[in-house]
């Protein structure tokens, strides 16, 4: 897998799918794990599910086999790759946090980070922007 390929796949037009059957569904095939392998995130506000692959894997190919698959067809559920990208919001940040702690976090390879080129806190959301020198911080 190429180091500007993402690890996850989104899956739009979930909402005649239930979790537990998306998850099973994604096993079935990848011939992979929830939990072990890969690991599935819901955001039902928007009808949308990421899964993130932990076991290296093809996500080319995945995608592929997802739009043939006669299940997901069915519930009209669609597969594409996740966007690589530099930043992230971190949520529930609290409002007495600089911008230097998070940095110090976020640049953490133990935290799965890398190095942090800017931070911007909104104190109101009680959240922050982390800005990654590259792509591969932001896992």
């Amino acid at each position: 897998k190429s180091a500007e390929t993402s690890p996850s796949v989104v899956f739009e037009n979930i909402q005649g799918c239930s979790p537990k059957r998306l998850s099973t569904l994604l096993e079935s095939i990848s011939g992979l794990a929830v939990d072990d392998d890969f690991t599935v995130e819901v955001i039902p506000g928007i009808n949308v599910a990421v899964a993130t692959f932990i076991t290296s894997i093809d996500t080319e190919e995945f995608v592929k086999k997802c739009s043939q698959n006669k299940r997901l067809k069915e519930f009209k559920v669609t597969a594409r790759h996740l966007e690589l990208t530099r930043s992230i919001k971190a949520e529930n940040v609290p409002a007495s946090v600089s911008t230097d702690s998070i940095s110090v976090y976020f640049e953490s390879a133990q935290n799965g980070g890398g190095p942090v080129s800017d931070v911007q806190l909104f104190p109101e959301e009680n959240s922050a922007i982390i800005t990654f020198c590259n792509c591969k911080g932001n896992t």
